[in-house]
């Protein structure tokens, strides 16, 4: 006999072998037949659907997934290998397991899958952060460029966390660097002159306070300039996090959210701070390099040798190589000081301080600024040289130094020239026939002994001669054919020989040409060197103006 439709196929209390494990069975359990009519639920069941007990057909008392599931299974007649069933029941996710028996009824075994799914949704929203911090991180300390690095921190935040970013950072006067961005959007900067009181909290978040919570802040209290152009909708959620820096805040972070997408979570606040902390420290970092890059710029410019050209009729080269390759500064310098007119004398120094790189070009500073400072006494050789010899020796330096001075003067067609070296390498003047002279001028270094002692000699320069000055570097290169041989100063005289004639700039190239062949890829010493050359075109004409405006040469 077959049941009808209307009614189930047995009564409830219908005598159902299923022993006392299946009823004390911890996940609910259902036993239906195969019209869909409830025959015994377990305890558990009974506690997940409690108004079962009232009703006798399954569609009465449980979900409407759960019965089309149930006819599916009944129409197949057997299990199901499409793996377990999920649905849910209040607020609960379950999986539901059929077990089809003899008789045609399902047993159904609905176990609970909510914590195994929220924890699975934690750790893939975990994992997705993970990796939005870590690309963050990478990508953010990759740039040391402050412009960027803010443009890249907006556009993250935009695509990540919000649909719409605003980087605000500190002010530079009365005005603030603003970045807007919008997700899949171009990123823009612009400085703008704001109130940043209007923004609730956003004073204090540029002040390095802790962020306001985001359910505190009134979205219609958002002032316009803060929302992007291009903007979906009102503000309906927003979030105002600092940027935390080295020691100052690095500027803040307002994230946005349209009224038609959900308002931003606890997580979720937490996460954008996480960001923010990343965001911070990476634009710290940036505005610490370009703060320390322009003061070594400011520095370097000092320490620099600087260009030379003609001076009052007479001309300068000069080109410095510092020990290494990648430094740009070492223990050689020069410098040029012209005269206040051309009946002055322009004063030159090339000395070497003891050692190489940064520490010995601190001394080559306060050496230079020393000699500047003394320009005064310039025509004095020997009281300029015990003025510097006490101030080094007062110091805290315990290098020393080598120079050599040359006060410079045109005389018509003739360069007067007065030479001092203290414990330098005495100059070589090259004479218009090729010959190469040494100007016996010695002294003692500087830095070193209480007293400071040095020769002066006077020389002239004819038209086409040049006067060399240079340090120990090119004259010690070590190289030539077996890499292990010093370049020394016959070789550097017989080069100089066939320079008879060339300007300034020829003979200083010409040099350091052969010093760098000598060498190879050899290790160096810091090279310095100066030509001072007598022009050999005519006289110099100095103009003179008389007062009554008409113009007058004479011969210098």
């Amino acid at each position: 006999m077959s049941a009808s439709s209307g009614s189930p196929a047995r009564p409830r209390s219908a005598d159902i072998s299923v022993g006392a494990t299946w009823d004390d069975a911890p996940c609910p359990v259902l036993v239906i037949d195969r019209h869909g009519g409830l025959v015994r639920l377990n305890g558990a069941a009974r506690a997940l659907l409690p108004q079962a007990p009232g009703h006798d057909w399954l569609r009465e008392a449980a979900p409407s997934w759960l019965c089309d599931a149930h006819r599916r299974v009944v129409a197949a007649s057997h299990d199901g290998d499409g793996g377990p069933l999920v649905g849910r029941v209040g607020d609960r996710v379950f999986q539901a397991h059929p077990t089809v028996c003899d008789d045609g009824d399902v047993v159904w075994w609905l176990v609970d899958d909510t914590d195994r799914r929220s924890a699975e949704t934690a750790l893939r929203v975990t994992r997705e952060r993970a990796a939005v911090l870590s690309e963050a991180s990478s990508t953010l300390l990759s740039t040391l460029n402050v412009p960027r690095c803010m443009e890249v921190t907006a556009a993250m935040a935009a695509e990540h966390l919000a649909e719409a970013a605003v980087l605000v950072a500190p002010a530079q006067g009365r005005r603030h660097p603003l970045t807007y961005a919008r997700r899949g959007e171009p990123v823009s900067q612009v400085m703008r002159q704001v109130d940043t009181r209007s923004v609730p909290g956003l004073t204090e978040a540029l002040q390095g306070f802790p962020p306001v919570p985001a359910r505190w802040l009134n979205p219609a209290d958002i002032p316009d300039w803060v929302i992007p152009d291009g903007f979906s909708g009102p503000v309906g959620s927003v979030i105002v996090t600092p940027l935390p820096g080295h020691g100052v805040p690095a500027g803040t972070l307002i994230l946005l959210r349209s009224s038609t997408e959900q308002v931003f979570t606890e997580d979720e606040e937490v996460f954008a701070r996480l960001f923010a902390a990343r965001a911070g420290a990476a634009l710290s970092a940036a505005r610490l390099y370009t703060e320390q890059a322009t003061i070594t710029a400011a520095l370097m410019r000092e320490l620099l040798p600087p260009a030379l050209t003609r001076v009052h009729g007479v001309d300068y080269a000069g080109s410095y190589r510092a020990a290494r390759d990648h430094e740009r500064v070492g223990g050689d310098f020069y410098d040029v000081h012209p005269g206040s007119g051309p009946l002055e004398e322009t004063f030159v120094a090339l000395g070497d301080v003891a050692g190489k790189g940064l520490n010995a070009a601190v001394l080559t500073g306060k050496i230079r600024n020393t000699l500047h400072a003394l320009l005064p006494l310039a025509d004095d050789h020997q009281r300029v040289l015990d003025l510097l010899n006490g101030a080094l020796l007062a110091s805290h330096h315990t290098r020393f130094a080598t120079l050599v001075l040359a006060s410079v003067r045109r005389r018509a067609e003739q360069v007067q020239l007065r030479l001092t070296s203290a414990g330098h390498l005495p100059p070589l003047i090259i004479r218009a026939d090729g010959t190469v002279e040494e100007v016996p001028t010695r002294g003692t270094l500087v830095g070193a002994l209480p007293v400071a002692s040095a020769r002066t000699v006077r020389t002239v320069l004819n038209p086409g001669e040049t006067c060399l000055l240079y340090t120990d570097g090119i004259t010690e290169a070590r190289g030539g054919p077996l890499g292990d041989e010093l370049f020394e100063e016959h070789r550097l005289k017989r080069a100089l020989a066939g320079c008879a004639g060339m300007p300034a700039e020829a003979v200083v190239e010409r040099v350091q040409m052969l010093a760098a062949q000598w060498l190879g890829s050899g290790r160096h010493d810091d090279m310095a060197v100066v030509a001072i050359s007598a022009p050999a075109a005519g006289p110099l004409t100095v103009v003179e103006e008389r007062a009554d405006g008409e113009k007058s040469g004479r011969n210098g």
